[in-house]
């Protein structure tokens, strides 16, 4: 095979691979929540275990997106990712035949280990393969990824009804084994040959123990953790809270959480363009509060009125999530600075999000509604001013680390 013939082979494949990956990153986060029911007529699911379910996607994306970086360094990005690959496969087979609470949560942690070191691996991918055409395809696999978000839930209760729930959860292992044919080909048929794998840069020890001290990374980090708290608890409860307060049915329930997640799609290729290009980013943060207030407070007041109206301005709240991304390079002046600034947003923001889903389910126990659960959200909303009034700063990270102390 000539060189030129190799090379449009090897992108080919990593195109298809990137985009396939891309299609695996939010299937299991989505699919669960709407076949709760029908999965507690087999394995009792009560408020506690479902806050735990919630908890276990943010969790795991903050434990495993921390260490990724360190595997990657000793088995290459391929290799990590397939291996990655195979905990999502797994992961989802098991969930399908977990015959308890146990063996359920622990193919779920499995699953979502594999989706958080995916989530590290995707962008050096794009790197790697397409440093030509690093916008277009980041771009490309962000609507891929909104898109498995999406189409979950408006499926996951009509293949429940016709063929149970334990397929409504396996059946994603399709994707995953999908996304393996063309990563393992690469590896098996071609290693790569004279394209070196390149390091996944670990943060500076010295300015991650200092980064702490960054007015911007805290006001960052707030608010990718305002994001992650508010995504995640709809995604655990949203359908349950519909069809508690506005009367509709599962799969009509399944369909507004799949209108909430297909938000994500307009905010990530529209938000990382405003966010470069304004001057005073904090008045996206001020839209995104008001989209979240005008939201919650519908679906508080008048659930059954308006619903879809409702969870979209709710489902474009987390704007949030592509602009705290984007502000990781803008508020940096240095590629050392940006890594410590990512490690530090993302391991506090899903760490401080994992707790969304559980005080939302356990609110609304001791209250047995859910008005005290949609003031909560509407409370993490305050903190958000406060965040975009230091964003606004034309300030960078490097400016609080050099700052004498």
């Amino acid at each position: 095979m000539s060189e030129g013939r190799s090379l449009f082979f090897g992108r080919s494949l990593a195109l298809v691979g990137i985009l396939l990956v891309a299609a695996n990153m939010r299937t299991a986060v989505a699919a669960l929540s709407p076949i709760a029911t029908r999965i507690d007529a087999d394995i009792p699911l009560n408020v506690v275990s479902l806050g735990v379910l919630g908890m276990l996607p943010p969790v795991c994306f903050a434990v495993f997106g921390i260490f990724a970086p360190v595997f990657a360094r000793r088995v290459g990005l391929e290799r990590l990712l397939i291996i990655a690959l195979l905990a999502l496969l797994i992961g989802h087979m098991s969930r399908g035949l977990s015959g308890s609470l146990l063996s359920l949560l622990v193919a779920s942690a499995v699953t979502f280990a594999g989706l958080g070191i995916g989530n590290v691996l995707l962008p050096p991918l794009v790197k790697k393969y397409f440093p030509d055409r690093v916008g277009l395809m980041t771009s490309l696999y962000v609507l891929v990824v909104s898109l498995s978000a999406l189409i979950p839930p408006l499926v996951a209760v009509p293949v429940a009804d016709a063929f149970g729930w334990r397929t409504s959860l396996g059946m994603w292992m399709v994707l995953s084994l999908l996304a393996l044919v063309p990563w393992t080909a690469m590896l098996v048929r071609h290693r790569t040959e004279g394209i070196p794998i390149p390091v996944v840069e670990e943060a500076d020890s010295t300015v991650l123990r200092r980064i702490g001290g960054s007015s911007i990374a805290w006001a960052i980090a707030l608010v990718f953790a305002m994001s992650s708290l508010n995504a995640y608890a709809f995604f655990a409860w949203l359908p349950q809270l519909l069809i508690d307060t506005a009367g509709v049915s599962a799969a009509q329930a399944g369909t507004l959480l799949a209108v909430y997640a297909g938000m994500g799609i307009p905010c990530a290729l529209v938000i990382p363009m405003l966010t470069a290009r304004m001057k005073n980013v904090g008045r996206l943060i001020y839209l995104g509060v008001a989209l979240f207030v005008a939201g919650d407070l519908g679906l508080l007041l008048t659930p059954g009125t308006l619903t879809w109206l409702w969870v979209v301005f709710a489902g474009l709240g987390p704007l949030f999530f592509p602009l705290a991304l984007v502000l990781i390079n803008l508020r940096t002046r240095t590629h050392t600075g940006s890594v410590a600034l990512s490690a530090f947003v993302q391991s506090v923001g899903y760490t401080i999000g994992a707790f969304g889903p559980l005080v939302f389910g356990l609110l609304h126990e001791m209250s047995g509604g859910w008005t005290w659960p949609l003031l909560f959200l509407l409370a993490t909303a305050c903190a958000m001013p406060v965040a975009a009034a230091v964003i606004s700063r034309p300030h960078m990270l490097e400016d609080d680390l050099n700052r004498p102390r």
